[in-house]
């Protein structure tokens, strides 16, 4: 007997023993066709109805599971829910893929998150499809507006140009769904030309350390995306009207989208917006209405393993500028700038007559990707870009409806890549880039070219490799190199040419000289770009993370920063450039401190960017021609340094309410004058306090406090004039920055359900409820105007 009760013993602890039950399994839940992590995925395990959700990086973690077969469910919002067998046996690690199903197209409130991290060591800001809906009049720089450490360059207020960290220009990237945008992007007052009812979402990321897209991002990267279209048979779409009263406008966009189980699909889109002048609080803002237009076509097929996708599109915009900033004389310059309201105001009209820019810019693109089980995935693009700007100026006579300035710019661009799976913990990317280049500037304008014909090449080659070390602790590392050659035709003037010492330095490039007062040379001109990322993502428990990343980023000067030698009509000033300039080699250092919770979130992010052979350019004069009186801007080469931070904050204050925070600071400075860089982002703040009530047709009220503080910290660019009227010399004051401002404002949208198939929002907002008079430092017409007045918008939303 004792021996029978020994056995059943020694049975029982070899059963205990192999029901081991303290085994964890971890992993992923990505798209199955590119690899996108989904955040907010359901892992159940079916016998024991254990399940999470998956974490902003699309992982899981479910503990207390024994050496057995389990069954998992795997469910995300506009996905088809997927079951697998998976046998435990230890700690496990498993990826799911689910098929990224709409199964709800007319659902209006997105539960799910669809998420694709552009570089693991920076912080990414991200404006999802709603904000895009919600904000469907405005223009891209005006979206971006609404993200810390992000602000804007503007020519009135249609002419909104990003500034990322102090930087803006040929210094931020702009990808737009892949491609990267070649709009002539030198100038201060020249847009980005991408309509943002095309996209879908946008990324932003502060810095150079996303090599795929560029090594010369020395301010940022600008990522727009389109959604992915479902495989499966479906035909949704949707519509937005919207109204305002200030500029009495508004715009209309349609999107249709067709797909098919096989993975065919089709979606076209288009877009027109028209608003009349503008007006300040006090008065009529003329000749500074706009009317634009875009069209998109895609279609292709997308299957698990493969996919291609043809795409084109279409943008016409006619943007007025401010009237009131082109002037006559010297003394019209001066009395404009001491003037409380602008010297030309004339009745509200919907014509833009000059000075005004056309803007034309098609994109015609096709894209492909295979899959290979050893490898990875392999993508390749091609992208043709044509963008025709001209620039019309006030004139008289038989040239009055010419314009002033005419380029055409041809962009043709090849990308191959390869994104690899080393192993679970490792991932590499490899990439090669071509671009060629052709810019032809009209001579039949009549007016002396700004910028000269030339051919451009870009070769650039990228490698990225993510190493995760363990649960907590990922590190980054990845090396760019870019070459680029231009290749260019210019006349310039004899006396220019000699004033700058180019007869001396560059006499061996002169073809000829014998042309009066002009010389005709052919620069020839190489620069070599090497850039690099290093960086660590460390994660805490309770949703605490920490980023640190280390970017060397460098430039070639743009054409216009080496060639400018004329007016610049849009931007009403004479510009200058020099053919002696280096490329510019920035180091930028950044650390983020965040937490994702749903009480409370926030992040921290401090930075210093020093930047060798800095192209800065500034006033230093003011030149009488026949066609009026214009300031002198030029641009020189220096060292500068950028300190800056940006905090994000959110606070759940019940169930209902949430208090929001963003706060931006930077400080430029010039090394080497050791002085205030100019057109630095003065510190801003703001507060939202949002109610929110998903029970109440998912009714959203929002009130914003917005408060930008003065700029203290500017270089002194003053300047005389000599004043023929009186015999006078007056000071110019170009340099002064306005006073600090206060402006509240208020958003709102709630959701009808109309039928089974359709849905509406309809949105109501007020800016400036006050009708304050304000006037923005990095405003350009901020000498001649105030800032727009109270402006009621409506925004009519349906999903069909």
């Amino acid at each position: 007997m004792r021996l029978f009760l020994l056995s059943i013993l020694f049975i029982s602890c070899q059963i205990s023993i192999s029901q081991n039950c303290s085994n964890t399994i971890t992993g992923k839940v990505i798209d199955q066709h590119d690899g996108t992590i989904l955040v907010d995925a359901k892992v159940t395990i079916l016998e024991t109805q254990q399940f999470v959700l998956t974490n902003f990086e699309g992982e899981f973690s479910i503990s207390n599971l024994c050496n057995k077969t389990y069954t998992f469910e795997v469910y995300h919002a506009f996905c088809d829910s997927k079951t697998y067998k998976l046998e435990v046996s230890g700690d496990t690690y498993k990826i799911f893929r689910l098929e990224h199903h709409l199964e709800e197209l007319n659902e209006i409130i997105l539960e799910g998150k669809s998420v694709e991290i552009k570089s693991n060591t920076t912080l990414e800001n991200k404006i999802s499809k709603e904000d895009l809906e919600h904000n469907s009049a405005n223009s891209l720089g005006d979206v971006l507006n609404n993200i810390s450490g992000v602000s804007s360059l503007n020519t009135g207020n249609t002419i909104v140009k990003p500034i990322i960290n102090g930087l803006h220009s040929s210094r931020v990237v702009v990808m737009n769904d892949g491609l990267r945008m070649e709009d002539q992007d030198w100038g201060s007052e020249h847009a980005p030309n991408l309509d943002v009812n095309a996209i879908d979402n946008i990324t932003v990321i502060k810095g150079a350390s996303a090599l795929q897209y560029s090594g010369n991002a020395i301010g940022g990267i600008i990522i727009t995306e389109n959604s992915k279209t479902p495989v499966k048979d479906s035909l949704y779409g949707k519509t937005i009207v919207t109204g305002a009263t200030n500029g009495r406008g508004g715009t209309v966009t349609s999107q249709l989208t067709k797909s098919f189980k096989s993975g065919w699909y089709g979606k076209a889109q288009g877009s027109i917006k028209r608003f009349g002048d503008f007006n300040a609080p006090d008065y009529n803002l003329s000749n500074t209405g706009v009317f634009e237009r875009s069209l998109s076509l895609r279609a292709g097929v997308n299957k698990f393993n493969s996919g291609i996708e043809a795409y084109y599109s279409l943008y016409k915009v006619e943007t007025g500028i401010l009237r009131a900033s082109h002037l006559g004389g010297a003394e019209d310059q001066v009395r404009a700038i001491n003037s409380a309201q602008p010297l030309y105001i004339d009745d509200f009209t919907y014509n833009i007559d000059a000075p005004y820019q056309d803007v034309t810019h098609h994109i015609a693109r096709i894209k492909a990707f295979k899959k290979f089980n050893d490898i990875g995935t392999l993508n390749f693009q091609y992208g043709y870009q044509q963008n025709n700007r001209l620039e019309f100026d006030v004139r008289r006579g038989d040239d009055k409806d010419k314009a002033s300035l005419d380029l055409k710019l041809d962009t043709h661009t090849l990308l191959l890549d390869l994104d690899s799976k080393i192993s679970s913990t490792t991932k590499l990317k490899l990439g090669l880039t071509g671009q060629y280049q052709t810019n032809f500037a009209d001579p039949n304008t009549g007016v002396r070219r700004l910028i000269p014909d030339y051919d451009k090449y870009n070769f650039g080659a990228y490698a990225i490799l993510d190493k995760k070390i363990n649960n907590q602790l990922l590190f980054e590392i990845g090396a760019r190199f870019d070459y680029t050659y231009l290749n260019a035709l210019k006349f310039y003037r004899t006396s220019f040419w000699e004033s700058r010492d180019y007869d001396t330095t560059f006499q061996d490039i002169v073809i000829d000289g014998d042309f009066g007062d002009q010389v005709l040379a052919n620069p020839k001109l190489s620069f070599y770009n090497p850039s690099g990322t290093v960086g660590l993502n460390y994660k805490f428990n309770n949703g605490y993370k920490l980023l640190f990343n280390y970017a060397l980023s460098s430039r070639a000067p743009n054409p216009s920063e080496l060639f400018s030698e004329g007016l610049h009509h849009s931007a009403s000033r004479i510009e200058y450039g020099d053919l002696q300039f280096d490329s510019e080699t920035s180091s930028k250092v950044s650390i983020t401190l965040l937490r994702e919770n749903d009480n409370f979130s926030f992040s921290i992010n401090p930075y210093a960017n020093f930047i060798n052979d800095f192209i800065v350019i500034e006033p230093i004069g003011i030149s009488q021609t026949i066609r009026g009186n214009f300031q002198i801007w030029e641009y020189r080469q220096t060292n500068a340094r950028l300190l800056g931070v940006d905090i994000n904050s959110a606070f759940k204050l019940t169930d209902y309410f949430q208090l929001k925070n963003q706060f931006s600071l930077v400080k430029g400075k010039d090394t080497s004058r050791d002085e205030a860089l100019i057109n630095m982002p003065a510190a801003s703040t703001k507060n939202t306090i949002v109610y929110k009530n998903k029970k109440l047709n998912n009714l959203n009220l929002a009130l914003e406090s917005e408060y930008v503080f003065r700029q203290n910290e500017y270089p002194d660019n003053n300047f005389e004039v000599y004043i023929a009227e009186t015999e006078t010399t007056e000071i110019v004051d170009v340099s002064t920055p306005p006073s600090a401002y206060h402006l509240l404002n208020f958003n709102s949208s709630v959701d009808f359900k109309l039928n089974n198939k359709t849905s509406l929002t309809v949105g109501f907002d007020v800016s400036n409820i006050f009708n304050k008079s304000y006037r923005n430092y990095l405003n350009r017409t901020r000498y001649y105007a105030d800032e727009l007045g109270r402006n009621f918008l409506i925004n009519l939303k349906i999903n069909y």
